[in-house]
């Protein structure tokens, strides 16, 4: 019998302190954590916050200093080993032609460092700015491929930043090589297993909907069948989930976003349309970002009990979609989270009577659900702790902003969890 994948769609109303909605911004995550960097409401915006999906609020970061950016459009950022990438997206002028535009961002410390990169031993050269061009995270690199270049137009180069020498290097800009993708910007890229994959954006002027695939170890590209895949897009994204790559939104035009969720196989290398129930339908966006949090996007730390802390005076939320009970979580004044829903993959046992609850735990075939209405903000907790939660997170896919968008309104968030049957 075929197996049948749905999504659940679910919108999670913002409130201030929060960005304003925007499109054409950057967002990734890092240890349960969502950080957000720019992009266009009605101007060029230069705000920087970080989400916190257990406390379910929202924190402005610093964006000041010579480290720092200034207002960015259609640019990247990656996470690894604790720093945030940012790449591209600075307006255009005659300084930006020149310049590396590379920021870095230290976790831990909350500041942006002074980095630009260098080049390497064989090449004198690193990227110029460049938008709507595609970075993703190889192991300790980051690939860069394509973006449009001010005025020559889409690029196919491809730079590779490595992350412990901080070392630019090209690894291809072969003009008339016709073996990869060609010249292209808006399109999306995701990683898996060595390989970076790249779908749709624009070749000129005109929308594309082919899939090439990168490998790492031989520098090489391969084009993908795309039959019954998504039809052209540009300014659509994609993250990979669970030995899959799903896509979502974009457009054939600027004025046109679909809200339409692919789901591509790297196993079976085909594709199959996510379904939508009728009472759970995302916004049409274009220029958005999706984020995936939980053990399923991505690698992360193995789910085993994390110490007890020393001096541990708070006690953290008791939750039932924890698949193993913290260890310095006690029996007594343990607060339990009523905004979890949890699906198993078989039957639940019968639970025990109990005195009547706000909210009662709901139980549907292999799904779980994260409504994320948040925790107490008066819950404080030591980051340690902090990660120690989240790691029990379910996998949770945000959808943030995009265009149309309501200025001055709150970011459009948007969550995501699938139901497999």
């Amino acid at each position: 019998m075929s197996r049948v994948v749905s999504s659940l769609w679910t919108a999670l109303p913002q409130s201030d302190p929060a960005p304003r909605d925007r499109y054409k911004h950057a967002c990734c995550s890092y240890d349960g954590h969502v950080f957000l960097l720019g992009g266009r409401g009605k101007r060029s915006l230069r705000d920087f916050w970080k989400y916190s999906v257990v406390y379910d609020d929202w924190t402005e970061l610093s964006c000041a200093g010579e480290a720092a950016p200034e207002e960015l459009e259609e640019h990247t950022m990656v996470a690894h080993q604790g720093f945030l990438y940012v790449f591209g997206g600075m307006l255009d002028s005659a300084y930006t032609r020149c310049r590396c535009a590379l920021w870095v961002f230290d976790i831990a410390k909350q500041k942006w460092v002074h980095c630009q990169g260098k080049t390497s031993s064989s090449q004198r050269s690193m990227p110029t700015n460049r938008k709507q061009h595609s970075a993703v995270a190889l192991g300790s690199e980051m690939v860069v491929y394509g973006g449009f270049v001010d005025m020559k137009g889409s690029s196919q180069e491809m730079w590779r930043l490595d992350f412990d020498t901080m070392a630019w290097s090209l690894l291809s800009d072969r003009l008339n090589d016709s073996s990869g993708p060609g010249p292209r910007h808006g399109h999306s890229a995701a990683a898996h297993q060595g390989c970076m994959y790249v779908f749709g954006g624009l070749k000129g002027l005109r929308e594309q909907n082919d899939l090439w695939r990168w490998t790492s170890s031989g520098n090489t590209w391969t084009s993908l069948k795309n039959k019954s895949g998504p039809p052209r897009l540009m300014g659509h994204s994609a993250v990979t989930h669970r030995g899959s790559m799903l896509l979502f939104g974009g457009g054939q035009c600027q004025g046109a976003p679909n809200n339409r969720l692919w789901r591509y196989s790297f196993a079976a290398q085909a594709w199959s349309q996510v379904d939508t129930p009728a009472d759970s339908t995302p916004p049409a966006k274009i220029h958005h970002c999706c984020v995936g949090l939980g053990q399923g996007y991505g690698p992360g730390p193995a789910l085993v009990p994390a110490p007890a802390p020393q001096d541990c005076t708070q006690r953290p939320f008791q939750n039932k979609c924890f698949p193993a009970q913290l260890s310095f979580l006690g029996s007594e004044g343990a607060i339990e989270l009523q905004t979890f829903k949890e699906v198993s993959l078989s039957p639940p046992e019968p639970p025990e009577p109990a005195a009547p609850r706000r909210r009662e735990v709901l139980w549907t075939p292999n799904c779980t659900i994260l409504e994320n209405k948040g925790f107490r903000r008066s819950w404080s907790y030591s980051e340690e702790q902090y990660q120690d939660i989240a790691q029990y997170l379910p996998d949770l896919l945000l959808l943030l902003g995009g265009r149309p968008c309501s200025t001055p309104s709150p970011l459009s968030v948007w969550q995501l969890t699938f139901c497999d049957s």
